[in-house]
């Protein structure tokens, strides 16, 4: 008991309450300790700018009695001031800290003079890219003008006469201004079908009919026809279609100013060929022509346009045609890409993986949509030849990629074209195409082609496709070694 009381012992202390000092210790040394951070210190904060202004001051770039230099008066041109660097390392130390040796406080000046010749330079530079583009833009919109005047006062007038000339190729292979786009497309597809304005109202009084019918719940009336419940559900597909069709536009999405029209026209021309009735693909063509032309005039370039030889044979599934085309496109490729073709071969990657989506569409879905329009410019001059042309010339514009890929990622690559396409070299590589085979044209090698020297799994590929049209069956197959235009929903 006596060592536990005994004062030498620690422990009478040990967990005794610890009283706080009323009295703490003033910290009279401002700015950092060793371990810890003091209160800051009492006083006003510099401004940025008054830091700015005293530094300027002690180096004598500035005052009343020292003038502003040149370089000093180009800087007051400049957007942008980097004033955080100065306080952070123009800042004098606290007074608790040793103060900067001049070495290191010249070190510190001469970084910040290279962050602001830094800064500078960043925004001539950008200032002087801004200005090209502007000066490109320009240039573009008075080319753009002047073609324009020309179309409109020179060629659309005496157009029978000049539009083979070598002068209208020309400036048609430069591209169509936008605003006579829709005219100088009307008079290259022509009007073969005699088609009227007012055959289009009563096509589209016929689609309104149906449309009422479909609506309206099934009583006692019965189907007229086969032909008619298959021109009813083509009519049914036009709605889930509609939607599909350039989605970033919004314009013919449902509540967009495009939207009924777009409808009017399919349904119309549904109507108008229940043989052919709606497929998938024809939304992108006539969305095309009705940002380019009036509604009635859209109809009647439409219909001619799917009346060629080669978009009727694509629409209706003419599989012996298809295989004609598909035999003839192979032989201009390995003309004049033969290492890409052989690499296709190597990775059985046909062409019909492919072109089915670029013809169905006239790569409005598979292009930039300004792009593509340049590429409808030349189609309507050249005819179906130029589509194939196209194809060649994405296919060498990207032959270095495509030859390091697999069979996977060339399918996906080719069916999912990059966003951005440079069209100047697109149309430079489409240029460098030859359509001639052993002193044959296109025309001449796709007619003397015959479906006996196509292979068996172009005719089995083909065959099913035609199957599931003509059967009807809604579902998607996801299967790499199919194509995507077996994929498409029907």
């Amino acid at each position: 008991m006596t060592f536990f009381n005994s004062p030498s012992f620690p422990g009478r202390s040990l967990f005794a309450r610890r009283v706080k000092d009323s009295h703490p210790k003033e910290q009279k040394d401002p700015g950092w300790k060793l371990f810890g951070k003091v209160p800051p210190r009492e006083g006003h904060i510099k401004d940025p700018k008054k830091i700015q202004k005293e530094y300027e001051t002690k180096s004598g770039r500035a005052g009343p009695d020292n003038p502003t230099s040149p370089r000093q008066s180009a800087r007051k041109n400049l957007d942008f001031e980097p004033l955080s660097t100065t306080a952070l390392i123009l800042e004098d130390r606290p007074a608790n800290l040793p103060a900067k040796p001049a070495e290191e406080a010249q070190k510190h000046r001469q970084q910040y003079e290279e962050m602001v010749a830094q800064a500078k330079k960043r925004e001539l530079k950008e200032a002087q890219k801004r200005r090209k583009q502007l000066e490109d833009r320009c240039k573009l919109e008075e080319s753009i003008g002047s073609a324009a005047q020309t179309w409109n006062q020179d060629i659309l007038p005496n157009w029978s006469a000049m539009r083979t000339s070598r002068r209208v190729r020309d400036l048609w292979w430069q591209g169509i201004p936008p605003s006579v786009r829709g005219k100088v497309w009307s008079l290259a597809v022509g009007n073969d079908l005699n088609i009227t304005h007012e055959l289009y109202n009563i096509c589209l009084a016929r689609a309104k009919e149906k449309w009422k019918s479909i609506a309206a719940p099934a009583s006692d009336s019965e189907p007229d026809d086969a032909g008619s419940s298959d021109r009813e559900s083509s009519l049914e597909l036009i709605k889930l279609d509609i939607s599909r069709t350039f989605p970033q536009l919004c314009i013919f999405q449902q509540g967009g100013p495009y939207h009924d029209v777009l409808h009017s026209i399919l349904g119309a021309y549904t109507c108008y060929r229940p043989d052919v009735g709606y497929v998938q693909g024809m939304s992108f063509i006539a969305a095309v022509l009705i940002l380019n032309l009036d509604t009635a005039d859209t109809f009647i370039a439409f219909t001619n346009l799917l009346n060629k030889p080669c978009q009727m044979a694509f629409f209706r599934v003419d599989h012996s045609l298809m295989l004609t085309y598909f035999a003839a496109f192979e032989v201009f490729f390995e003309e004049n890409l033969p290492k890409l073709f052989a690499h296709f071969q190597k990775n059985n990657l046909s062409p019909d993986i492919y072109l089915i989506d670029w013809i169905f569409t006239l790569y409005s879905k598979s292009l930039p949509l300004d792009l593509a329009c340049r590429v409808w410019d030349v189609f309507c001059r050249d005819g179906e030849e130029f589509l194939f042309r196209t194809a060649l010339g994405l296919l060498r514009l990207y032959q270095d990629v495509l030859t390091c890929m697999d069979f996977i990622h060339m399918a996906q690559f080719l069916t999912r074209l990059p966003d951005l396409i440079p069209a100047d070299q697109l149309f430079q590589h489409i240029a460098a195409i030859h359509m001639s085979s052993r002193n044959r044209k296109w025309s001449q090698q796709h007619s003397g082609t015959k479906t006996t020297h196509i292979t068996l799994r172009y005719k089995q590929r083909v065959m099913s496709y035609c199957r599931r049209f003509y059967f009807g069956l809604r579902h998607i197959v996801i299967l790499h070694s199919i194509s995507p235009w077996e994929t498409r929903i029907f």
